[in-house]
């Protein structure tokens, strides 16, 4: 009785929080919780151009963005929206107890509509699978991430991670 009401405290606060195999399985088939929003404005879009040497006008020359793009404006790179996956998940869900922790993929990824310089998304996750791998959990979460300013999907798929918990 204890532990659901912890539960239902932590849900209520916003974060899932696990500390082992079992508490993992209580959530198997569930949604997990959903992120706060966070800006992808074009300080952010500039930096990940630096980041990752991709200057593609489309994302970086507001001026001819405004001109020739046909959003009217510069866009987020869609792998600077995935990229922000490990931030909104940390506001999701704290995972204690661990030796260590391992992306392992990202499958059936879709990028569904660009987020545009200034917009805010957020992630809503659902704990789709989970394996007990003999000392090692594997989950594959089911994420979308969406756009506050349209209410419209930015990006969805599953990703997959390998927890290790402590003996």
């Amino acid at each position: 009785m204890h532990r659901n009401y912890e539960l239902i405290v932590i849900r209520i606060m916003g974060k899932v929080v696990i500390n082992s195999f079992e508490d993992f399985q209580q959530y198997e088939g569930q949604e997990l919780g959903v992120s706060d929003y966070v800006e992808l404005s074009q300080e952010r879009i500039n930096m990940f151009a630096d980041a990752t040497l991709d200057h593609q006008w489309i994302h970086v020359d507001t001026e001819k963005a405004k001109r020739e793009s046909p959003f009217g404006q510069t866009i987020a790179h869609g792998y600077l929206t995935l990229s922000m996956l490990p931030h909104l998940w940390d506001q999701i869900i704290e995972v204690n107890n661990l030796e260590r922790m391992m992306n392992y993929g990202m499958d059936r990824m879709k990028f569904a509509m660009p987020v545009l310089s200034g917009q805010h998304i957020r992630m809503k996750t659902k704990l789709e699978e989970l394996v007990n791998l003999r000392g090692a959990i594997k989950t594959t979460i089911k994420f979308t991430i969406e756009i506050q300013e349209t209410g419209k999907k930015a990006l969805e798929g599953l990703a997959t991670f390998i927890y290790y918990f402590k003996q």
